[in-house]
C-alpha cells in the first residue's frame, strides 16, 4: 500500500511539474509573446543569465503610423558597467535591428527602424558580469515597414549620397537632460537600408560605424542591421563632451567604406 501511494504522488507531483512549464512558457515575459524563448536564444544564447529589469527604458510610439520610421530611445543609464546593448523586435522578420557598444558613451541611443507588424521591441542590456537585463515597449503596427523599398531607392537619389554623414555634437540642455548627460551627438548616414525582402532589391545595409575622437581613441561603435532605417539618424549621449573633432567610420555589406570628420 505503501508503495503504490509513493507511486501515486510521484505521478501527481510529475503532473504538477508539468503544469508549472506549461503556466511558464512565455519564460516570465510580460508581454507573453510566444516568440520570447526562441528570440532570447537566438539573442544571447541558450544558457546566457536573463533578468527582466525596469532600468532598462525603452521608448516608442503607442502606435505606428509610419512602419518604416518608428522612433525608439533606449537607455539603461539606471545600470552599471553596461558593455552592450541589442535591440530585437520579436516578430519582425529580420529580428535584431542593431548592437551598441558605449565604449566612452553613455548606455544609451534613440534611432528609427521599420516594424513589420505589431511587436514587442526589446532591448537587452549586457553588464560587465555577464547578466542580460531585458526592457521593452510594445509598438502597435499596420505593419509592412520590412517589405516595401525605401524613397531613395524609389527615385535612384540613393547613388547620389551613399556614405555621406553630417552630424553635430551639442551641450545637452540642463533643464532636459537626463542626469549625468553632458553633450550628445546627433549623426546621420546616408544609406537606402535595403531589407533584401523587396523583390528584385538584394540586401544592402551599413554593416558596422565606429565613432573615435580627436585622438583616435574609440568613444563607441555598433553593429547595424537590415531593419534600420534608410539614411538613419542615430542620437548618442555622453558623460562630458569630447574634445575636438569627431571621426566616423564603417562599412556596409557590400564593403563599402564610411569615412568622414564631423568638426
Amino acid at each position: 500500500m505503501t508503495h503504490r501511494r509513493h507511486i501515486v504522488l510521484g505521478l501527481a507531483g510529475a503532473a504538477v511539474a508539468r503544469s508549472a512549464v506549461a503556466a511558464d512558457a512565455f519564460e516570465g515575459d510580460p508581454f507573453k509573446s510566444h516568440q520570447w524563448p526562441e528570440v532570447r536564444r537566438e539573442t544571447v544564447g541558450p544558457r546566457a543569465r536573463t533578468r527582466f529589469d525596469p532600468r532598462v527604458k525603452v521608448e516608442g510610439p503607442a502606435f505606428a503610423e509610419d512602419p518604416m520610421n518608428v522612433p525608439i530611445t533606449v537607455t539603461a543609464a539606471a545600470l552599471a558597467d553596461v558593455e552592450q546593448i541589442v535591440v530585437v523586435v520579436d516578430r519582425n522578420p529580420i529580428r535584431k535591428v542593431l548592437e551598441y557598444f558605449p565604449t566612452a558613451a553613455l548606455p544609451a541611443v534613440s534611432f528609427r527602424f521599420k516594424l513589420e507588424q505589431a511587436s514587442p521591441v526589446r532591448a537587452l542590456a549586457r553588464t560587465r558580469d555577464g547578466t542580460w537585463h531585458v526592457g521593452g515597449t510594445w509598438v502597435d503596427s499596420a505593419g509592412g515597414g520590412c517589405t516595401v523599398a525605401g524613397a531613395s531607392r524609389a527615385d535612384g537619389s540613393w547613388q547620389r549620397t551613399l556614405g555621406q554623414v553630417s552630424g553635430r555634437l551639442f551641450d545637452a540642455p540642463q533643464s532636459t537632460a537626463a542626469p549625468g548627460v553632458a553633450a550628445r551627438l546627433r549623426l546621420r548616414v546616408m544609406h537606402p537600408m535595403d531589407t533584401g525582402l523587396v523583390a528584385g532589391i538584394p540586401a544592402f545595409h551599413l554593416k558596422r560605424l565606429v565613432v573615435r575622437d580627436d585622438a583616435g581613441r574609440e568613444l563607441l561603435r555598433m553593429n547595424v542591421f537590415e531593419p534600420v532605417s534608410e539614411n538613419p539618424v542615430f542620437s548618442f549621449d555622453f558623460p562630458g563632451r569630447p574634445a575636438g573633432s569627431l571621426g566616423v567610420d564603417g562599412v556596409d555589406n557590400n564593403g563599402n567604406r564610411i569615412a568622414s570628420r564631423l568638426e
